[in-house]
Order: structure tokens, then C-alpha cells, then sequence
């Protein structure tokens, strides 16, 4: 049966929310272009067609790439060091997901509980959230702070615990990929997933609890410490794919 066009129609939900988890790559930013080229040095570089690289790069960690890839370059020291230099070279190749900036800016705002949750490293976190001028938030857990990557839940469970919200079931994990659906789910959140990076097909299939085309379908209705209550439009008609 052929596939449709994804529908996103959905009628706006109102929905209340102690904290926000974000994924960095594909939900706030997207740095593909930026990412590929990225890749395509290092595979120079050490020596390993880019092509196979960027197979299964997307959402994964550099340090679980390359322990595929090039065991011997797998070590936070040389990673770190590579992933500085992404926003540095390739900064103009990379821009907001649509949306991203207004949320992030009414989340400050209204002292929201956030963090980001990346499979990126310090140092290529802080590097785009300054040359794209984004909110840095209070909290983040980045590649080097867990064993495992995505699915695997750790580092969303860390994340909820940083906004001392281990406990809580009404935390939403905003993300991209179904590595990164997976582990939002795992760890006991609600997950809003974007498509963004992936097909609508295999985001339907990572199983979140609502899909969007972008962050413009989500706004913030009011928020404080305590929680936020969001309106979430124009959801995916999973029906029609």
C-alpha cells in the first residue's frame, strides 16, 4: 500500500509539565550540513571512508562512532578536542529548528525547569548554543557524563534528577530520533518527537507520545518553577502514514 503524505492536524492540546528535557541536534538546532562536513575531515583524518561514518552517526555519540569505526581514536581527550572545533569551522552551516529560539526564550523567561540532554560534548554544546546565540541552561548532561548512549535511559534519568524531578512521571523529553524517543521513554517521560532528522515512518515506529513537524507547535501557555503547561498544534495524523 502506498504511503501518504504525513498530515499534521492535530487540534491543540493543553497539557501541564514539571520540567523539560531537550535533545541538542535535530531538536533545537540543525547542524547537518555542518555535522557531514564535520565527518567527512575526520574520516580523512583518521583514515575511514565518511560514507560509512555517517551511516549511523546521526544521534550517536562521536565516542560510540568511533569505537566502531576507529577504536583507537575512541577517547574523550581526542573527542572533546574534535567536537570544539565543529561550531568554529562550520558556524554558518547550522540554524535554529524552526521554533527553537522563541521556546528556549519563553522557558527562561518564566523559570521553567529545563535542561539539555545530548549525546554532544561540553565543549560542542556550549560551542553552538554561543555562535547561535540560543539560552544556555542551568542544566545539561552530555555525552562524556554517562557509560551509554541513547537508548539507553541513563541520561535522561540524570536529567530529571538534576531538576531534582526523579520522582516525577510529568516530564517531557523533547526529541529527534528514535534512539533518543527510546530513551525518554525508558526513563519514565513523556516524549514529543520532531521530524526533523528522521522519517515521520520510523518516528511513529520509536513510539512517542505526540509528534510534531517542529518546535512552532509548541508554545508556552505559563510557567514558574513549579511547572509549565504547554499547547501542543498541529500534531501527526498517524493514521495517514
Amino acid at each position: 500500500m502506498a504511503s501518504h503524505a504525513p498530515s499534521y492536524t492535530g487540534p491543540p492540546q493543553k497539557l501541564g509539565f514539571q520540567g523539560l528535557l531537550f535533545d541538542m541536534d535535530g531538536t533545537l538546532i540543525d547542524s547537518t550540513a555542518a555535522v557531514e562536513k564535520h565527518w567527512h575531515s575526520v574520516g580523512d583524518e583518521i583514515g575511514v571512508d565518511p560514507a560509512v561514518i555517517l551511516q549511523t552517526s546521526h544521534g550517536r555519540r562521536s565516542i560510540d562512532v568511533l569505537k566502531v569505526v576507529s577504536p583507537a581514536k575512541a577517547n574523550w581527550e581526542y573527542i572533546k578536542q574534535m567536537e570544539a572545533k565543529l561550531p568554529l569551522l562550520y558556524g554558518p552551516d547550522a540554524s535554529e529548528i524552526p521554533g527553537a529560539r522563541d521556546l528556549l526564550r519563553s522557558v527562561t523567561e518564566q523559570h521553567v525547569p529545563w535542561a539539555i540532554v545530548t549525546s554532544g560534548t561540553s565543549p560542542l554544546v556550549s560551542g553552538w548554543l554561543g555562535v547561535l546565540k540560543m539560552p544556555v541552561p542551568e542544566h545539561m548532561v552530555v555525552a562524556e557524563d554517562v557509560q551509554d548512549g541513547k537508548p539507553d535511559p541513563t541520561c535522561y534519568l540524570m536529567g530529571k534528577e538534576k531538576l531534582g524531578l526523579q520522582n516525577a512521571a510529568d516530564v517531557l523529553v523533547l526529541e529527534d530520533s528514535p534512539a533518543g524517543i527510546k530513551a525518554g521513554k525508558a526513563a519514565g517521560c513523556k516524549v514529543l518527537a520532531v521530524v526533523t532528522s528522521h522519517s515521520a515512518e520510523n518516528i511513529v515506529a520509536a513510539e512517542p507520545d505526540w509528534i510534531v513537524q517542529d518546535l512552532r507547535s509548541v508554545k508556552i501557555i505559563q510557567g514558574s518553577e513549579k511547572g509549565v503547561e504547554l499547547e501542543i498544534s498541529n500534531t501527526l495524523d498517524a493514521t495517514r502514514i
